[in-house]
Formats: structure tokens, sequence, C-alpha cells
């Protein structure tokens, strides 16, 4: 049995607050313990904050939502035919308002500090352009969307990997375009930090925000059509049932004593 919407949108609420809470908290954890300066070791460590945040959200809300946690994942899936349209605008809302509530939850963590260290906001790094951020963008969420589509999209796909896959894979990403933009590849991702530093009174450069949309948006969907050109996993007739498909476990409990042993 399909969950109801508000099942769903609860889940996209809470997955998206865990990816900003233990994802954005490692940035500020690391600005913490560095007194506001950010190394390149630092940055290793931010990718594994995300990459644990974005496997643990996967497994434990994948077989009710479907753990988008990102607005790029959802629309890609939609302009694929994977996901109803009619659900994409509160699939979104759902994912803004985690990302708000994640970071809320960071400002009650670390106090006032968390602002002026920036709450977490992602902005472009010294030198990069608009037409560079969006393109490192771009990039990093096509890798992010590779992942998905080859491990929680496809039926063919091993069984019970795609969170620990999904995950470094955007560690993967932020350790190449995380000193380029931050390494959003989400816009909820970057709308929850933005907003509550607004609240908060920090500084928050929401002119560069458009780029965090164009870029992941661009990104997740040339993945989404590269894969489906170049893997086909559409035509694949008849499926091995998936270790993460609800379906599967139910039609398990529907089976007679008897068929199970």
């Amino acid at each position: 049995m399909t969950p109801t919407l508000m099942r769903r949108l609860a889940a996209e609420v809470l997955g998206t607050a865990v990816l900003v809470i233990f994802g954005v908290g490692s940035v500020l954890a690391a600005l913490t313990a560095g007194r506001g300066e950010l190394t390149y070791p630092g940055v290793g460590f931010i990718a594994l904050g995300f990459a644990i945040a974005v496997a643990v959200a996967i497994y434990a809300f994948l077989a009710v939502s479907g753990a988008h946690i990102n607005p790029a994942v959802t629309i890609a899936l939609a302009m694929t035919r994977r996901f109803p349209w009619v659900e994409v605008v509160p699939y979104f809302i759902a994912q803004f308002v985690g990302a708000a509530v994640g970071s809320l939850l960071l400002v009650a963590s670390f106090g006032t500090s968390s602002v002026d260290l920036g709450g977490g906001a992602t902005a472009l790094g010294a030198g990069v352009s608009y037409g560079q951020g969006i393109i490192a963008e771009a990039v990093g969420t096509f890798l992010l969307m590779l992942a998905v589509m080859a491990v929680a999209v496809d039926k063919r796909a091993p069984k019970g990997w795609a969170g620990l896959i999904i995950g470094l894979a955007v560690a993967g990403a932020i350790l190449v375009v995380g000193p380029l933009t931050g390494g959003s590849l989400n816009p909820a991702r970057t709308f929850g930090p933005n907003l509550v530093q607004s609240i908060f009174g920090g500084d928050v450069e929401w002119s560069q925000f458009p780029l965090y949309i164009i870029g992941p948006f661009i990104g997740s969907f040339a993945a989404a059509v590269a894969y489906d050109l170049v893997v086909r996993p559409r035509e694949v007739i008849e499926a091995e049932p998936r270790a993460d498909d609800p379906s599967t476990s139910a039609e398990k409990d529907k089976k007679p004593d008897s068929d199970k042993e």
C-alpha cells in the first residue's frame, strides 16, 4: 500500500531536516573548531558529514517518500515521468520547510555564534563567477543524480546500497565543488540557512540564490536523461525485487507460511 501524501511529506520534512542538521551542522562544527577558518581537510570532514546525513535519511525514508530530500531530485524524476507533477510543489514545500527547521535547530544548538559563522549558508568562492557557479553546481548535482538513478531508480540495482552510494556521491561532489560554491547541490539546503540567517540578521547573498536552483536543476535533469539514454533502465521487463521496495515485503507477508519455508 502506498503511504498517504501527508506521510510522504512528513518524511521529506524529516529527511531534509536531518540533511541540514548534520550536513550543514558539520560546516559550523568545522568553522568552530578552526576558529572561523576553513581548510581543505575541513571540507573533507564536511563532505563526510553530508554523506552520513544523506545515507541515514535515505535508509530511514526511502520506502516512505522515496527520500528525495532535494528539489533537484524531485524535478528530475517528474521530468522523466517517474514522479507525478501534481505532487512536485508539495514535495518542494516539505523540503524547504525541513531545511528551515534544521537550520533553526542549528541556531538553537550553536547559539548566535552560528550566525556569526555564516549559518552554513552557501556562497561563491573568491574569484568564482556566477556562470562558473552554475556550471559547478550542475556538475556536482550530475554526479548525485547519476547515483540516484543507478542505485535507487534502476530496478536492476544491487539491494540495500542506495544510501551508502548516494551519500558517497554527495561527498565526492562536495570535495570538488565545495571550494567553488559551497557544494550545495540542493536548493533547499541553500534556502534553509539563508532564511534563518536573514531572520537573525546575518549576512546573506540572496542575489546568488538563483544559481543554486539553476545549476542543480540542470545537472539532475541531464543525469536522468543521460542514464535513460545510455543504460535504458525502462527496457527491463521483469526486475529482481528490491530490498527497499515496500511492496516486496508486503507480498511476502501475504504468502502462506508453507510458501515461506
